[in-house]
């Protein structure tokens, strides 16, 4: 699998049972809970130590590489048992914790977008281009992303898939959790809910062996301390609550796995690479950079606003569209309050953090615009609009493509030294 494009759904777990049966007694697999829609969540597991790891992938229906990276090692463990049983644990995957959202994202990851030329990575691969990968686009609105679910005082039941990775961690009580995601323009980043000594060198080894930029300062995590460029640790005093853009309120399920003692590791990979956002030079005016991304966020958000209003009163009408039309009129809505937070922090004090907020500023209504086109039936006015912004996007930041197997090694190889550092 690795070196091809990104497998859909159905293929990923398709190779998953034909693993186990193929190493009856080197992997198992089993069903932890369904979601939503009664799709089983399923768990591959490796090694029979008293201790555990567990790795959760697929929590984000637009990252499908953290599936890809997950049966990658899972396969490798059955092929070397040494390296696993020297660390005396047995090791989780949980395959995808979403799998309704990537059964709607699952038409573009086949890879098969029709553009782009090989790719010039170690195993040679279409290069697909962020014009066919937005024609696709789906992501849930915030308050349908399991791992996230809402705080006790939200009226909103929780996801079954939420419930079921809750009740796995009770289960496991894992030494160590991994989040793998993936990020679609930009650069690599780890967040850690406890600073692990030699973690972030040998993370920032691994991104520069495999050439992947990193972050200088990332700003998903504003409230997280910046450990080094690309390395955000969780400060002691922070909130185990979060609160996204849309004012949904939620408790992190890598936080909650912190009343076991687990360290939770989010491992973020991007598809397209921008260097300019590993820059540490200063910025001279970091309000003027601020202000500049702002303008870009609201005024496209009010394009779109003014596109979907010259297309006349139009209604979703099939669920596939209205999941569409929800996540995507939350992210229309969302600018001011994203706007208020960028202008509440120290943000593009750096060249490379100001690149990361352009960045921002373009993706956030290009998510919009993606979903909102085929919410209502791919209009043209909206597929126009995808298709320039995409490509603008995709110059003004000379994005480049990175190979699926470089993405899956700068995963794997951050979870193995981390594991090694902690067990």
């Amino acid at each position: 699998m690795r070196g091809t494009p990104y497998p859909t759904l159905g293929e990923l777990l398709r190779r998953a049972h034909a693993t186990v049966a193929a190493r009856p007694g080197a992997l198992r697999l089993r069903a932890v809970g369904t979601s939503r829609a009664g799709r089983p969540l399923w768990l591959l597991s490796a090694g029979h130590g008293p201790r555990h790891i567990l790795t959760v992938a697929g929590a984000h229906a637009n990252e499908p590489v953290g599936g890809v990276t997950a049966l990658f090692l899972a396969e490798r463990f059955a092929r070397e048992p040494a390296l696993l049983q020297e660390s005396g644990c047995a090791w989780h995957f949980l395959l995808c914790l979403d799998p309704d959202g990537a059964s709607l994202a699952g038409r573009w990851l086949t890879g098969r977008l029709g553009e782009g030329r090989p790719g010039e990575g170690r195993a040679a691969e279409a290069s697909p281009t962020l014009r066919g990968y937005y024609r696709r686009f789906y992501r849930p609105a915030f308050a349908a992303q399991p791992e996230f679910p809402p705080v006790a005082s939200d009226p909103r039941p929780t996801m079954p898939e939420s419930e079921a990775l809750v009740r796995l961690i009770d289960e496991l009580r894992p030494v160590v959790q991994f989040s793998l995601h993936g990020v679609e323009v930009g650069g690599s980043f780890l967040q850690l809910t406890r600073a692990v000594p030699g973690a972030a060198a040998a993370y920032r080894r691994i991104a520069a062996d495999l050439g992947i930029p990193l972050e200088h300062r990332p700003f998903d995590g504003m409230g997280w301390l910046a450990e080094s460029p690309g390395v955000l640790v969780l400060p002691d005093s922070s909130p185990t609550e979060e609160r996204d853009p849309s004012g949904f309120t939620s408790q992190a399920t890598w936080l909650y796995a912190m009343r076991h003692g687990t360290v939770s590791a989010v491992v973020e990979a991007p598809f397209w690479s921008v260097a300019g956002v590993s820059d540490p030079r200063p910025v001279a005016e970091p309000r003027r950079e601020v202000a500049e991304a702002s303008e870009i966020l609201l005024g496209r958000a009010k394009q779109l606003e003014a596109v979907v209003g010259e297309l006349g009163p139009r209604s979703p009408q099939t669920p596939e569209e209205i999941a569409h039309f929800t996540a995507a009129r939350e992210l229309m809505d969302i600018g001011p309050g994203v706007v208020d937070t960028w202008n509440s922090a120290e943000l593009a004090t750096t060249v490379g953090n100001a690149v990361s907020l352009g960045v921002a500023a373009r993706r956030i209504p290009l998510r919009a615009a993606a979903m909102m086109r085929q919410a209502l039936g791919g209009a043209p006015a909206l597929d126009t609009l995808v298709e320039v912004w995409a490509r603008e996007l995709a110059s003004t930041f000379d994005a480049r493509w990175v190979p699926v197997a470089d993405q899956t090694e700068l995963q794997t190889r951050t979870m193995l030294a981390l594991a090694r550092a902690l067990v």
